[in-house]
């Protein structure tokens, strides 16, 4: 039996001309950020420019293959493109090279190629693979949820050996996958109540926290309609707390490294770093700034030219678009980039397959974990953890991973009018 192709009319043709728009404005992003005048030639792959469109070239060259592939490819080969992708992980902690910090790459004759982009959707095509198995129940089955959090974690746990916190932190986002199959609400709350108090942790001295805990649940006892449940239920969310914010000001203090201490406290006000750590987000916020209302104009940014932003083609790829497009151009960007967002997220619900549906969402949630914290991070409302703006930054295994990414869902998709079996 020959493999179906999709129809043009059955393609998301918006997601794909949205693709191919960001990555058009990126790669005029990344030429304004390193431009040169000796190198003017935006095919020059001596240049950080010309290596971009090279990776675009490539990009665009798999995303079509993809788009040709049996969709079916993707849910049988799910669990080996994963195991793959752990394997890379592996490789990299025998045999990686270190690149400013991260030991996350391997280099093999001058390719050097980042296994923590692909395992992002080896990690999204396995944990659909799974969930939408027979007899599966993420909402139901322990079983289930233990063995959907482990595929999560495998990666996450190998990404963090290397030394590449940013790119751990995003698997974090596979918890809005795991909401949309059931995972309780009040789980999600927990964690956000969670998170208040570990940054709390962060600006207050742990001993008060505490005190403040036990003083609100003394409190909260005396206000409600106590039975031996809830004293016990209480008891336990204040020792579970005051654990969390002990473990917190001890790894603070005692696994994290100097400079990511320093962000932190710079990001949280602690310390002024204009020099050092808060460099970055200082001259970023100055070129976002200094672009006003309408923007400078291409290639007439002052920051870009005379390089006061590092890393301004990767992970500070926004500050070029405010300093030379304005908060004009900046806001179009959002409202697109958010339409885009919005487009994978009717898309997957669209899904008449859970396989299709799950991955979907697995994608929206990355994209949209990038977005909102490289973004913020550029602004100095997140803490600079290193991670790249999707389609934009500069970079060839994350550019080819986002779009590998994106184009297997787009291809998923392109079937939905054909699903008259289930995968099960």
């Amino acid at each position: 039996m020959t493999p179906q192709q999709p129809k043009p009319s059955s393609i998301d043709w918006i997601t794909l001309l949205l693709y191919f728009l960001f990555i058009t404005i990126g790669l005029l992003s990344v030429y304004a950020s390193v431009y040169k005048e000796t190198n003017p030639h935006i095919w020059d792959t001596t240049q950080n420019y010309g290596k971009q469109l090279i990776w675009i070239g490539i990009s665009v060259f798999i995303g079509m293959l993809i788009l040709l592939i049996d969709e079916k490819f993707f849910f049988a080969f799910a669990y080996p493109i994963y195991g793959i992708t752990i394997f890379m992980l592996l490789l990299v902690l025998v045999a990686g090279t270190t690149v400013k910090g991260s030991s996350s790459w391997i280099e093999i004759g001058g390719f050097r190629m980042q296994p923590a982009e692909f395992a992002k959707f080896g990690t999204a095509l396995a944990i659909a693979k799974y969930l939408s198995g027979y007899n599966k129940d993420f909402a139901k089955k322990r079983l289930d949820q233990y063995i959907s959090i482990a595929i999560i974690l495998a990666p996450m746990v190998i990404i963090l050996l290397q030394n590449e916190t940013g790119s751990t932190l995003v698997f974090f986002s596979f918890v809005f996958v795991l909401y949309r199959e059931g995972l309780p609400g009040w789980i999600l709350f927990a964690g956000f109540m969670l998170a208040i108090l570990g940054v709390l942790a962060l600006l207050i001295k742990p001993l008060y926290i505490i005190i403040g805990l036990v003083v609100l649940a003394g409190i909260f006892l005396l206000l409600v309609r106590r039975t031996k449940a809830l004293i016990f239920l209480t008891i336990g969310v204040v020792v579970v707390s005051s654990f969390l914010v002990g473990s917190i000001d001890y790894a603070f203090q005692n696994i994290l490294q100097n400079h990511q201490r320093t962000r932190i406290n710079v990001l949280l006000g602690k310390e002024v770093d204009i020099k050092g750590a808060g460099y970055n987000v200082q001259q970023s916020k100055i070129a976002i700034g200094s672009g006003g209302f309408w923007g400078k104009g291409f290639l007439q940014g002052t920051q870009n030219k005379f390089r006061f932003v590092p890393e301004q083609s990767t992970d500070f790829i926004f500050c070029t678009i405010g300093e030379e497009y304005g908060f004009l151009g900046s806001s179009i960007f959002i409202i697109l980039y958010m339409v885009m967002l919005w487009r994978l997220l009717v898309m997957a619900e669209r899904q008449r397959q859970k396989f299709n549906r799950i991955y979907g969402y697995s994608v929206v949630s990355i994209l949209f974990f990038h977005f909102l914290i490289n973004v913020g991070m550029t602004l100095g409302l997140m803490p600079v953890i290193g991670i790249p703006l999707p389609f934009f930054s500069y970079g060839g295994s994350a550019l080819l991973s986002f779009t590998i990414l994106l184009f297997i869902f787009i291809r998923l998709d392109a079937n939905r009018v054909n699903e008259l079996k289930n995968f099960d």
